[in-house]
């Protein structure tokens, strides 16, 4: 099967382009600027952008990851590849040991498939004091060896897990998953400066959603925030709803990151898609008031209903980045945190074919996956 896209607005990680791609056998073979060689679809001037790559998501349309359903895993997976998110990481949160390694179990299979890019375990090693929407009956300090049993029940595909390395055992831990191949994220977290440099020394690479369910950045005590933000060797993740993060704050983190390290990312639950109501998000109760997810007992924010197609928008609109920036935060540098920039993340040619259609409003048109349109333009 071979395609051509034509006059369209290319955002590539050289910048915006007018002009044509081509598509043979899912992948990208050609891109060119100006008028195409061949008859194509023509675009009218649309933006089109590389698909999204969200790696901390827990669900949407009523599906949940964490429950470890495969029928539910399809449908958050479904709404959110329709709201132009073409990779996925599913992310799932505190939980007993035997019910994590049940989920984790049941979702691999999916990732086996080709549906989900990998696991990531937010949760159990995280700190009482910044659990959030987390259980705090189920949390636990970290452990090596259970961490090994669960990586054993993902058959491989555990790709992150987030630990509050001042916890006992957090930095044995941080080391054990990096010399594993596993994402070492800090997160949910009341570690100090040294305490966070001492975490990225022994492997951690990501924050999982920065200013989120950490310290505060303080002049006298910069906490974790400051040494995640000024390491080159980590990324930080970015809720990008409004309501998580201020776009003050989205700024400041990207110029001070710069889009290489910072990753727009929804981690949104099962409500997202659902509207206002009562959810669960693992064994906690969530009640969901005017598209905002707070626990129903004590109100902490609980996740999101945010897809990445309003994160990228709020990005540009909002946080007034510009579109070729917001593209690389939302594609190309979380397909980098999971290592498969090599297919996917950026139109480049010889990548896997998953794009996305915007109007001028950055409103979404059209999605494609692997070559093929899931909603054609």
């Amino acid at each position: 099967m071979s395609i051509t896209l034509a006059d369209a607005r290319i955002v590539t990680p050289d910048g915006v382009h007018e002009g044509w791609i081509t598509i043979e056998d899912g992948r990208f073979t050609h891109i060119g600027q100006g008028q195409a060689p061949r008859d194509g679809h023509g675009l009218a001037g649309r933006y089109v952008v590389p698909g999204f790559v969200d790696i901390h998501t827990h669900g949407g349309a009523g599906g949940s990851f964490p429950s470890g359903d495969q029928d539910q895993a399809r449908r958050a997976a479904a709404f959110h590849a329709a709201h132009g998110t073409t990779t996925i990481m599913a992310s799932l949160v505190t939980a007993s040991l035997p019910d994590l390694a049940r989920a984790t179990a049941s979702l691999a299979d999916l990732c086996d498939d080709g549906l989900l890019a990998g696991i990531h375990f937010e949760g159990p090693y995280i700190a009482r004091s910044r659990c959030g929407a987390h259980d705090p009956a189920k949390l636990r300090d970290p452990s090596p060896g259970e961490l090994s049993g669960l990586l054993k029940a993902g058959r491989g595909h555990v790709r992150m897990v987030t630990v509050a390395s001042e916890l006992p055992g957090g930095l044995d831990t941080v080391r054990a998953a990096a010399a594993e191949g596993v994402i070492a994220a800090l997160g949910h977290s009341d570690a100090t400066y040294e305490q966070a440099i001492e975490a990225i020394e022994a492997g951690c690479t990501v924050a999982t959603h920065l200013y989120n369910a950490l310290p505060p950045l303080h002049h006298r005590e910069p906490g974790p925030m400051a040494a995640l933000l000024e390491d080159e060797r980590v990324t930080v993740e970015l809720i990008n709803d409004g309501v998580h993060v201020h776009p003050a704050m989205v700024r400041l983190a990207t110029a001070v990151a710069g889009p290489a390290r910072t990753a727009l990312i929804t981690d949104a639950m099962g409500a997202a898609g659902m509207g206002d109501g009562t959810y669960r998000l693992g064994s906690m109760e969530v009640t969901v008031t005017g598209g905002t997810a707070r626990l129903t007992e004590g109100g902490a924010i609980a996740g999101s209903t945010l897809t990445m197609d309003v994160a990228f928008r709020r990005a540009v609109l909002d946080a007034g980045l510009p579109v070729a920036v917001a593209a690389e935060m939302a594609s190309l540098t979380p397909a980098r945190v999971l290592g498969v920039d090599d297919r996917v993340g950026s139109i480049t040619v010889g990548k896997t074919a998953d794009l996305l259609v915007l109007n001028d409003d950055l409103t979404l048109q059209g999605v494609m996956r692997h070559g093929s349109w899931l909603t054609s333009p």
